[in-house]
This record gives structure tokens, sequence and C-alpha cells, in this order.
């Protein structure tokens, strides 16, 4: 894991931790499904983003040119700090190093199109993530808060006590799937009010207890 620097406002600062791999978990929150027009889920609804979209707080959200229609969504990120395989969900929650930020980047035109997760949320830089991590000792979730802004404007809102499916049932669900390693990313869904980011925009995601990620968003 790496130290992320100086965080938002304070210039551009690496990824806090470098993954294997990043998995997403889609539709926890039942307000978003509703959004969405989509069933909640009898079980955690999984997709992965490759470490290659993985930015950091002051990198630049890319709009790629096959999309005309990117969407935020904000949400608590996951950072583990032991291999999971088969494990029972006090054993996936003593796993967890820690918390950060993260935005889920979606070409929604796309994902609506092929009815896929892929492609629409795998572009580079469709996973920023910081500006740092808090400890898992100093940090439950259930007694903070997430927001998130484009351009100061506030979009997204929701305490994190709202999960459809609960963080260590999410953890124990994936490594009955896959192997978790240290510094693996688990986004653990957004709340509702995803919405659309342009050229010249400004993304940011705050959580209370960990600080702000900001992201500037330019066209590639």
């Amino acid at each position: 894991m790496t130290d992320s620097g100086p965080g938002a406002h304070g210039g551009i600062s690496l990824p806090p931790v470098r993954p294997t791999k990043i998995v997403c978990v889609g539709l926890n929150y039942g307000h978003h499904a509703t959004e969405m027009n989509k069933a909640v889920p009898d079980e955690p609804l999984l997709f992965m983003k490759p470490p290659s979209a993985l930015i950091g707080c002051g990198q630049p959200i890319e709009l790629p040119p096959q999309s005309d229609e990117i969407h935020h969504e904000g949400e608590l990120v996951v950072v583990l700090g032991k291999s999971l395989k088969d494990a029972d969900e006090t054993q996936a929650k003593a796993a967890i190093f820690g918390y950060t930020c993260g935005l889920d980047i979606t070409a929604r035109d796309i994902q609506r199109r092929e009815n896929r997760y892929t492609r629409a949320k795998g572009f580079d830089t469709f996973a920023p993530v910081g500006p740092s991590i808090t400890p898992a000792d100093q940090f439950e979730p259930a007694d903070h808060q997430l927001s998130c802004r484009v351009n100061g404007q506030l979009r997204q809102q929701s305490s994190l006590d709202d999960f459809i499916f609960p963080i260590p049932r999410v953890l124990s669900f994936i490594s009955r799937v896959m192997t978790l390693y240290p510094g693996d990313l688990i986004f653990t869904g957004t709340p509702a009010g995803v919405g659309p980011i342009e050229h010249g925009d400004t993304v940011q995601v705050d959580i209370d207890g960990i600080g702000t990620l900001e992201n500037p968003v330019i066209r590639r």
C-alpha cells in the first residue's frame, strides 16, 4: 500500500493502494435500484474494473470518445488487509484494512445498450479512489455519511447504514468466488442520485472520517 500524498485540494496524489483487482457491487442501495428501474437482487451483483482504471485524487477522469453519457457514482470503498478465501462474515470483517472514497464512473449509454458492465465501467480513469485510507478500527461505516457533488452541487447523499447487503456479507460472498488479496479494493455500491458529468466539471466524493476525493473531468 502506498501513501496517498496531499489529498484533495493539495494537488495530484497517487491512489492510496495498488490492488490486484477491483471488485464492485451493483445495486446495493434500494433507492438506486429504483432510479435505475431494476429489481433488488437476491444476492450481491458483482462486476469488476481493471486495475488500469485506477487513479488518485486530483487526477483527471477522461471521458472516452465511445460514449456520450458518462455518470458519476460515489461510493465507500473497502481496502483488504488480509487474504480471504471461502471466508465467513466474521473472518471477512476481520480482514478489512480500512476504507476510502471512490467513484464508479460509468458510460451509461454503453451499459444500457449492451446490458453488460465490463466495457461501460472499465475505461482507463474510471475508478478514482482516495484521498487516503482510514483504518478499520477507526471507522464504523454506519456512523458516517457519503455525499457526492458536481461543481459544488449536491447530487448524492446517504448514510452508510443503508446497504442491501452488509459489507461483511459482501466480502464473504466474493471470497467464495475468488481469492481476495491484501490491497484489493471492493466498491460497495452507490446511493441514489447518479447523474451525468461533462468536460470541465469537478466531482467530489466526501465521507466524513475519511476525507474528500476530488477529480476534474476532461474529454480524452
